[in-house]
């Protein structure tokens, strides 16, 4: 296991490394000036003053230059400093804005998992019955209507019918974890309404065929109770492709979690990306990338090693 394991986190890194290129190309290739975006209501400078402020912020030098600098700086911790904010480093900012994200994408998949299992189950010991269609109109439900739409119907009809208001400040869990846990709850339901609709398919899906095969039947006839049959021979099996598929669904996660934050006024990592994006401040957006990538990464290595925890019967070659 620890030779696999090693042979995953060099694969992992290679994949950051591309990513990071791809991420530097790309906020480059876009249109604006960070230096203009700086400025903002102080005007136009002389050309020349214009030209020296961007030889001091670096970014007349060659692309080259500028991205083997930025990598330099990942290795010292700082990951640069911001374009726009004077003397912020990347790093400093991206560990304030992190804890927000990671908790409610944690809480998301927690949440998605907790409904989405259960209600798999149910559905496929109550195969074609009413129980079931309920349950796949609401899975259906999930994968059909994005997270964003979601979210933007909770807040205009919470807002006209309900007296629901969206909070105007975020709470922070050691601040105050009853209010950050109450504030945390509709946001998190909603990032995970789809990644439960997507694990209760797939729960369904494979507890069906495991009650199917052979080692089943003959638990049943030994006269194991149904309840034990489906929790510990069946579910253990099934569980294995859900628990791949959860983990492949980290990246969805992130995503929906950047745009929960923009509607919710969350100040995470969604929100910190949408305005460094706004600002055209490179550096800070090449590095919020570059966390979540690093964070999907690791969690679908998390999710490969766990394989030996669900099923002892699988070994890593």
């Amino acid at each position: 296991m620890r030779e696999y394991a090693i042979r995953r986190l060099a694969g992992a890194a290679v994949v950051v490394a591309l990513v990071s290129i791809i991420v530097f190309i790309l906020m480059h290739l876009l249109p604006g000036d960070a230096l203009l975006t700086k400025l903002g209501e102080t005007g136009r400078i002389p050309e020349d003053q214009m030209d020296e402020l961007r030889a001091k912020m670096g970014i007349d030098d060659p692309l080259y230059v500028q991205y083997f600098r930025w990598v330099g700086d990942i290795f010292d911790g700082s990951m640069g400093e911001s374009l726009i904010y004077d003397g912020r480093e990347v790093s400093g900012r991206i560990m304030d804005a992190a804890p927000v994200t990671l908790e409610l994408g944690l809480l998301a998949m927690a949440a998605a998992m907790v409904i989405g299992v259960p209600l798999g189950v149910i559905a496929a010991i109550r195969q074609d019955g009413p129980i079931d269609y309920l349950c796949q109109a609401i899975a259906l439900t999930g994968l059909s209507v994005p997270s964003f739409l979601i979210g933007l119907l909770v807040i205009i009809y919470g807002t006209l019918h309900f007296g629901y208001r969206p909070p105007r400040e975020y709470i922070g869990l050691t601040e105050d974890p009853i209010g950050n846990l109450k504030q945390m709850a509709i946001p998190v339901l909603i990032l995970g309404y789809g990644l439960a609709a997507s694990i209760m398919r797939m729960t369904r899906s494979t507890v069906l065929e495991t009650l199917r095969q052979d080692y089943t039947r003959t638990a049943r006839a030994k006269g194991l109770a149904a309840r034990v049959v489906v929790w510990r021979h069946v579910l253990r099996n099934a569980l294995i492709p859900v628990v791949t598929m959860a983990g492949n669904q980290a990246a969805f996660i992130l995503s929906g979690a950047l745009i929960i934050e923009i509607l919710f006024i969350m100040p995470g990592l969604g929100q910190l990306t949408y305005t460094a994006i706004i600002q055209r401040d490179y550096t800070q957006v090449q590095g919020n990338a570059l966390v979540v990538a690093a964070i999907v990464v690791l969690v679908n290595l998390v999710v490969d090693l766990s394989y030996g925890l669900i099923d002892p019967r699988i070994r890593y070659g």
